[in-house]
């Protein structure tokens, strides 16, 4: 019997995950997570704080989604405050966020937040969207765009990342044999 599409995005998620793990296998030690200038000033650990915060965003509206809440983006400066007070992090689906200013903010709070701490954090985000997509009926997979919008919030932003990370390691690789 042939699979569904939301078995066969699964599938497909899962395996861009895989591959965006074994990367960061390869970067290997601590010391190496949060060494700066992977992309501008930021280490792998800010990489995985900026995925993070994306991935917690998109697992909250999965669960909004699969208890029939509505999610309105941010029109105002007061609401984007409040937003980030009670979840967290940025509201990324308000038109009222610059390219920047969220990422600052992800980088700057999770500075002083242990590398383990943040790989804990991050797992839970990614399970959680995993476990909300395999409850999720395909026809609010359809009706609220989330093939498109998991995507661009999970293996989409590993890819773009994943390009970042494996620059860096060959230029380490290049530096540290001369």
């Amino acid at each position: 019997m042939p699979k569904t599409q939301k078995e066969i995005f699964l599938a497909r998620l899962l395996h861009e995950r895989d591959k965006f793990e074994q990367l960061l296998n390869r970067v290997g030690y601590t010391r190496r997570m949060t060494l700066k200038g992977v992309t501008g000033k930021w280490s792998v650990k800010d990489i995985l704080a900026h995925i993070l915060s994306y991935e917690q965003y998109m697992a909250d509206r999965l669960h909004e989604i699969l208890h029939g809440e509505t999610y309105v983006p941010c029109r105002t400066q007061n609401a984007l405050d409040a937003f980030l007070d009670e979840f967290g992090y940025p509201d990324f689906g308000s038109s009222l966020l610059d390219d920047d200013g969220p990422n600052e903010w992800i980088v700057e709070k999770y500075k002083n937040v242990s590398l383990d701490d943040v790989v804990m954090q991050e797992l839970q985000a990614f399970s959680a969207i995993v476990c909300a997509l395999e409850n999720v009926p395909e026809e609010l997979m359809v009706r609220h765009n989330l093939y498109d919008r998991v995507s661009n919030n999970t293996f989409f932003h590993y890819r773009e990342h994943t390009a970042e990370i494996k620059r860096w390691l060959h230029s380490n690789t290049t530096y540290n044999r001369r």
